[in-house]
């Protein structure tokens, strides 16, 4: 018995006495004088026990059957299910398996059978709150995150995400690599569902700003001052399609998409782990029927204005165009130009006044064809074979000196040098020795 109950039973006593009366003895305990006539009823019946309430030690009326809880902890103990949390494992024990079990129920149970921990929380740096945009497509940050996504059953992938700061409206596609195609592949596919947005927000990657190259001499002046840029592809193809770029100087800037990285590290993973993904079409596949509709029905929110701030593409805006690798090139005089280690030929019913080593735009875009303007006016190209080169002549080889086998001398040598010589010199002799065919003296 608790010790409020304590004090009701002695407030029921005195009224039971008559030394208050039920008016007195309701305001005491806190209830109607109505439940105090039941009270006293129940104590002439049950005694001190009526201030106890007639549940207590029962079971609940709503709860789960052991053998529920038995076969969620046995699915959930696979060696599939390992790592998730409560709020995934209830959905994942709802829509796979039939089973309606409350998250905080399922938390309990997991911390129970030691399958989910809570993590320690710790005070990490505190930055300044920005408060969302208040319409939807005012300013939308992009990223790309670098993750083991296939947990080592496939190729590596990378995610590229762009999401909506005043709706949290979540676009993303997986690819093998983050590059600048990559980028502008997911940009078309936002444009096409959406419009055009007032802005992006990013980082200061390599796609969206070219790296400065400062001089020695001019280290010292400021940003301002220093020779501007020329823009990147995709800074180019924001700038067509009047899209502002707005860059982030820290990872807590743009905090709402590095967020969402986070859930989609923790869920997306369990899910392509379940799904069995191991390739970049099931992943893309899985992510855009499971992941993301439950992510516009879980996390979308409201914007504080219903107006949108999205902008229609109107005809003078050609997205393959912008969404394109864009060179200069110079028209030669035969009207062939260079572009990616192959020709190109202009077509004769595309040639016209100031073409001849004119200055023409070449697109290389997403689909792989490439496209040719001059001016305001399209060019017919087409892909030619390369001049033959001149024969070049082989260069003589150097001699090889090789060593002489001796020469061995005939009569002839040796009558030639017998008369060159001059015939046999006479040599003198010493005392004692004899001449040649003679006799000694």
């Amino acid at each position: 018995m608790t010790q409020k109950e304590r004090d009701r039973l002695v407030a029921l006593k005195k009224a039971k006495k008559g030394l208050i009366t039920q008016s007195q003895a309701a305001e005491e305990i806190g209830v109607s004088e109505r439940q105090v006539r039941r009270l006293l009823g129940a104590l002439k019946k049950r005694g001190d026990k009526a201030v106890i309430h007639g549940g207590r030690g029962r079971s609940s009326n709503r709860r789960i059957p052991a053998s529920i809880r038995q076969q969620a902890m046995s699915i959930l103990s696979q060696p599939v299910c390992h790592g998730f949390g409560p709020s995934f494992a209830a959905d994942h024990l709802r829509e796979e398996h039939g089973i309606t079990v409350g998250r905080e129920t399922l938390r309990g149970w997991m911390g129970q059978a030691k399958l989910w921990r809570a993590k320690a929380r710790q005070a990490g740096k505190v930055h300044q709150w920005r408060e969302r945009r208040s319409r939807r497509g005012e300013m939308v940050q992009w990223d790309t995150s670098d993750h083991d996504w296939l947990e080592g059953r496939g190729e590596r992938l990378y995610l590229i995400g762009m999401i909506d700061d005043a709706s949290s409206e979540f676009t993303a596609r997986f690819a093998r690599q983050d590059s600048t195609e990559e980028n502008m592949r997911l940009l078309k596919i936002y444009v096409k569902r959406n419009g055009r947005p007032v802005a992006f927000y990013t980082d200061k990657a390599s796609h969206f700003q070219n790296t400065p190259r400062v001089k020695r001499d001019d280290k010292q002046l400021p940003r301002e001052e220093r020779d501007p840029l020329p823009p990147t592809q995709i800074g180019r193809a924001l700038n067509e399609l009047g899209i502002v770029w707005i860059a982030a100087h820290s990872p807590q800037a743009k905090g709402r998409i590095e967020r969402s990285f986070q859930t989609a590290q923790d869920r997306l993973v369990k899910g392509l782990r379940l799904a069995g993904a191991a390739t970049l079409e099931q992943a893309n596949a899985y992510l855009e029927e499971k992941f993301l509709p439950w992510w516009k029905r879980t996390l979308v929110c409201v914007p504080a204005s219903p107006d949108d701030a999205h902008r229609p593409l109107s005809q003078a805006h050609d997205l393959a165009s912008s969404l394109s690798h864009v060179e200069t090139r110079q028209v030669a005089s035969d009207y062939t130009i260079r572009f990616q280690s192959k020709l190109y030929r202009i077509d004769r019913a595309s040639v016209r006044a100031g073409l001849r080593n004119g200055k023409v735009r070449v697109e290389k875009r997403l689909d792989g064809t490439v496209a040719v303007r001059f001016r305001q006016h399209w060019l017919q190209v087409s892909v030619c074979e390369p001049r033959p080169k001149p024969a070049s002549v082989a260069a003589p080889m150097a001699s090889v000196r090789r060593r002489r086998k001796p020469t061995v001398p005939n009569e002839a040598m040796r009558s030639s040098m017998f008369h060159f010589l001059g015939g046999p010199k006479k040599t003198k002799l010493k005392a004692g020795q004899n001449q040649p065919g003679g006799l000694s003296r």
